[in-house]
């Protein structure tokens, strides 16, 4: 079949899986991937090929050169840029202007990039825009020896350098920890400072409540800076893996008109283009949401907004390939999203509301594995797949609930 135009997508992780699923099922089209390496998520799949691996990737020269390079070969052809990580959408930010008339994408200005992608930044933009968001400080390996708390235990410790972060190695390494006394915390910073990490830590309140506390939103931003898609997450289940740690495993689709209208003021304030994904908690003791972290680019999870009938990828083309004008949409149909099997969703989800939800929809049949598609199910990708899901019992059962400086 003769394509209008060909999704290349960067990296090869589950998020570009489901971007490549929400292509096939909008278009019937298959996707090419760029990425640093090969994860099992785009392995033998008939809906999407990765093309290129270069571990070099994220040096600007080399993701120049191997994009200008990669589309000789579809001379002739629309190519529709889509990145599907952090460092891509930065690396792309920052090479624009080199890239654009090769491929078709729009994206923010890298002042922009700088002020939303920097965590201490992040968090003077919320303060401008009227977002609440955990007490938060920051440390440095320079005085962590002599830091004082500003605020009680339990507290979260995370990276503000992400990719420096993951490049270094200690006995226990979490993505992320939490800390629940002052020896914790002095055994997490003095493991994490005796690495080859030396960059600042974000240190934050912990936020009362289990996984179900959680919120998603993924949001696009059309070319014209206005917001076409609103799509809130209630969680019911986060993945546990030292490595997973934050990435949601279980969500049902939410709704809430009055975040949602914030979150579009906001965007549109900033003058704001393509995908958006932001990660908060509901806190008990006052009934806000307090707001994590905003990612420039759909959410790894972000698969929930298709299933439940609102396809990510539709957006994106009708808006960059198709020039159609879009009005706003707040998304309302619901679907269970998950990537674990239910009887981990079962045993491990502590919120019996959201379970009986889930139950529900289930019978409904409005459940769907973004990892197993139908139609890319050959053989092999079976077999991994039963595999994959096998492994989340084994996962979950060692690590459950465990955040602290041990395995």
């Amino acid at each position: 079949m003769k394509q209008d135009f060909i999704p290349v997508l960067l990296g090869s992780d589950i998020n570009v899986y489901g971007m490549a699923r929400s292509f096939h099922e909008a278009y019937g089209y298959k996707s090419v991937s760029i990425g640093k390496g090969r994860l099992g998520a785009t392995m033998n799949s008939d809906i999407v090929s990765v093309d290129v691996v270069e571990p070099r990737l994220e040096e600007d020269e080399v993701f120049v050169k191997t994009l200008l390079d990669f589309a000789k070969k579809y001379e002739g052809e629309k190519l529709l840029l889509v990145p599907c990580g952090d460092n891509y959408i930065k690396m792309l930010v920052r090479n624009q202007e080199k890239l654009r008339g090769t491929y078709l994408f729009e994206c923010i200005s890298e002042e922009l990039l700088m002020r939303l992608s920097i965590k201490e930044s992040f968090y003077k933009v919320c303060e401008e825009n009227g977002f609440n968001f955990p007490k938060t400080t920051t440390v440095s390996f320079e005085d962590y020896k002599e830091f004082k708390l500003p605020f009680e235990f339990p507290v979260i410790v995370k990276p503000s350098n992400s990719v420096a972060y993951w490049n270094c190695k200690f006995p226990h390494k979490k993505k992320c920890f939490v800390a629940e006394t002052k020896e914790e915390f002095d055994a997490i910073l003095n493991s994490i400072y005796g690495s080859s990490y030396k960059d600042h830590l974000i240190i934050q309140e912990f936020i009362p409540g289990d996984d179900s506390g959680m919120r998603v939103m993924n949001c696009y931003c059309g070319k014209d800076k206005k917001v076409k898609l609103i799509s809130l997450g209630n969680i019911l289940l986060e993945e546990h893996t030292p490595e997973g740690i934050g990435s949601y495993a279980a969500i049902i689709n939410g709704y809430d008109e009055e975040l949602s209208m914030m979150m579009k003021n906001f965007l549109e304030g900033i003058g704001y283009v393509g995908f958006a994904n932001f990660d908060m908690k509901y806190d008990p003791r006052d009934g806000k949401y307090k707001l994590f972290e905003m990612n420039l680019r759909q959410g790894r999870s972000s698969f929930y907004v298709t299933a439940a009938g609102y396809n990510l990828a539709k957006y994106l083309a009708d808006d960059i390939v198709y020039n159609k004008p879009m009005d706003l949409t707040i998304a309302t149909n619901k679907a269970l999203y998950k990537i674990i099997p239910n009887r981990i969703i079962f045993k491990y989800c502590q919120n019996e509301e959201r379970l009986k939800e889930a139950r529900a929809l289930i019978k409904e049949g409005k459940v769907c594995n973004s990892y197993f598609y139908k139609k890319d199910a050959n053989l092999k990708r079976r077999i991994a797949f039963l595999k994959n899901q096998y492994n989340y019992f084994k996962k979950y059962k060692r690590y459950f609930g465990n955040k602290g400086l041990r395995d």
